[in-house]
């Protein structure tokens, strides 16, 4: 095989491997581009015209979504949305990362025992929870409030088993030389091991904020006043209160996509880096 043969075989993999990335980002962007397109046009032009270019293109459908007191409450199920998600992953990331600090560096009896059972729940589908979680938040009477959507994920395993898996990357030098200079347990975990795992928690603070922001099935099941519901559970209202307005449903799809791109973009270095580091010991 000539160098030639050889360059030009690396040329053809890499035009391969080109088109079938681009072809996998149409099939991405086309129904996004789709959503954003069907949100600018007109009733008429969504109900008649498959073209991407809306004609004429028009803002209508997202005044009454953004209007402050206007017949659709968006503007309300946008806050509870922020709300809710800001605080569950406070509440999550805060939690998380103190019970996986003790599993990964304490000793204590049973320790082994306590870490199978959070594991064991990460094979339990979701559904599964959904009645226990009802019941327990109708005894708490914080059913029909945000409470009910913020307090049930800081039960979650996947953080404490993550975050766990990164301490225990984490060189145990560190702590043994702030132990030497006086530091306590909080001080160590406080000041030297939540900075060294801030890409881990940033990982774990955009998973809990995407999955708190587009949860459907829980919200549903436990809110029940209009003004309560979140943008997923609050959307579909809009097909049968607006007889099917295709701009007006896109353009609050399009208000909902916004929070989790602009969360994903600003977050991406910190998730890849955390992604990077994993598997790295000390």
């Amino acid at each position: 095989m000539t160098v030639t043969d050889t360059v030009v075989r690396r040329q053809t993999r890499t035009v391969v491997r080109t088109m079938v990335l681009v072809a996998l980002a149409l099939l991405v962007l086309v129904p996004i581009l789709w959503m954003i397109s069907t949100s600018f046009k007109t009733q008429l032009d969504a109900a008649t015209s498959t073209s991407l270019v809306p004609d004429p293109a028009t803002l209508d459908s997202y005044r009454p979504l953004t209007a402050w007191g206007g017949k659709s409450p968006v503007v309300r199920w946008f806050f509870n949305s922020v709300v809710t998600a800001t605080v569950t992953t406070a509440l999550v990331v805060s939690t998380a990362a103190l019970a996986a600090y003790a599993l990964a560096r304490f000793t204590f009896r049973g320790r082994g025992i306590v870490f199978s059972l959070v594991i064991a729940t990460l094979f339990l589908p979701g559904f599964v929870f959904l009645i226990p979680t009802y019941l327990i938040s109708d005894s708490l009477g914080i059913l029909d409030s945000l409470l009910a959507l913020m307090l049930p994920p800081v039960g979650g395993a996947f953080g404490v088993f993550f975050l766990r898996q990164f301490f225990l990357g984490l060189p145990r030098e560190l702590e043994e030389a702030a132990r030497i200079d006086g530091a306590s347990d909080v001080r160590i975990f406080a000041s030297v091991m939540l900075p060294l795992a801030q890409p881990a928690l940033s990982t774990i603070a955009v998973i809990t904020f995407l999955a708190s922001w587009n949860d459907f099935l829980w919200p549903v099941y436990a809110l029940s006043t209009t003004s309560t519901l979140t943008l997923p559970a609050g959307l579909p209202l809009l097909q049968s209160a607006y007889i099917a307005n295709q701009p007006l449903i896109m353009a609050g799809a399009v208000i909902a996509s916004v929070p989790a791109l602009l969360v994903f973009v600003f977050f991406q270095r910190k998730i890849i880096e955390s992604v990077a580091t994993a598997g790295l010991k000390g």
